[in-house]
């Protein structure tokens, strides 16, 4: 398990992370969101230790991360900012981390690049913005880590790609419990992939929720009423946003599913529907609540 313990960091007058508590369990999906200066990639390289926290502590199973060679290889940092060595090909970059990592799969290796259709023998900074982040994916599961963390790793790969790029996090996760740590300014992009989803803002988490628990106790009702009745008059229902189109109403409730169906049946609709919320239509409802406009912070 990862803690971070009132993790800040500074850069002069800057406060880039500011007091953060979080804890990210193994063989779950963790997505930091944030708009661009939010601290998501000053939070993740403190993380990985390559900052230092100006206070508080990070730490792999009570074991501090900052300048302890034996916890950091249990993990692989993805940088939005890619760098390689000068004019090296895959193929040498392979052979560096296979001395860095004792777990880093060769064979994978080879067989993830030819699958991707990359030049092992290709000079990198000949490579595409896309086909750099590709190479660094294939690095970051064929280092066999248990943790890995990606900084805006989805930004610059094709949509084909990106469920490509999912599909491998989630087989590595249920073959050998490998924990991601997604870094990203869209929603969108962490939807069918994240278990635990934290929203930072100014430096600071927001909020930072269980997506499953989230699902269980917030719904999206569409609704027809009898005649005569508004949305006003549904007073048992704990009614988080109501829009109202003609006779079609769409609400925003919380609670569970059986909860609110027999809410509403009291009321005897011509019609009721509970349908599934999107993972933006749920931060929207909880920031909202929390007096921010998600709006105006991610989308």
């Amino acid at each position: 398990m990862i803690e971070a313990k009132n993790l800040t960091k500074r850069f002069g007058s800057l406060m880039a992370v500011d007091h953060i508590n979080a804890q990210i369990l193994d063989g779950s999906v963790f997505g930091l969101i944030g708009t661009n200066g939010a601290g998501k990639s000053t939070f993740l390289r403190m993380l990985s230790g390559v900052l230092k926290p100006d206070e508080g502590s990070v730490t792999i199973d009570g074991k501090e991360v900052y300048e302890n060679v034996e916890v950091k290889s249990r993990f692989f940092y993805i940088s939005d900012d890619q760098y390689f060595f000068s004019n090296s090909t895959p193929e040498q970059l392979m052979k560096f981390y296979m001395g860095v990592y004792p777990k880093f799969n060769k064979n994978r290796f080879i067989h993830l690049m030819d699958s991707f259709e990359l030049d092992r023998k290709r000079k990198i900074n000949t490579f595409s913005k896309g086909m750099k982040k590709q190479v660094s994916v294939i690095c970051g599961v064929c280092a066999g880590t248990d943790y890995l963390f990606c900084d805006e790793t989805f930004d610059g790969l094709d949509p084909v790609m990106r469920q490509t790029v999912k599909s491998i996090f989630i087989g590595d996760m249920e073959e050998r419990n490998l924990t991601p740590i997604i870094a990203s300014h869209n929603l969108r992009e962490l939807e069918d992939i994240c278990d635990h989803v934290g929203l930072l803002h100014k430096g600071g988490i927001l909020l930072s929720k269980d997506l499953e628990d989230m699902k269980l106790n917030i719904h999206k009702l569409q609704c027809v009423l009898v005649p005569g009745m508004n949305v006003a008059d549904l007073k048992t229902l704990d009614i988080i946003h109501a829009d109202a189109r003609g006779s079609l109403c769409t609400l925003t409730v919380r609670g569970t599913r059986e909860e609110i169906e027999a809410r509403m049946e009291q009321y005897h609709p011509i019609f009721a529907e509970i349908i599934p919320l999107s993972l933006e239509e749920i931060f929207i409802s909880e920031t909202e609540v929390a007096g921010y406009d998600i709006k105006k912070l991610i989308l």
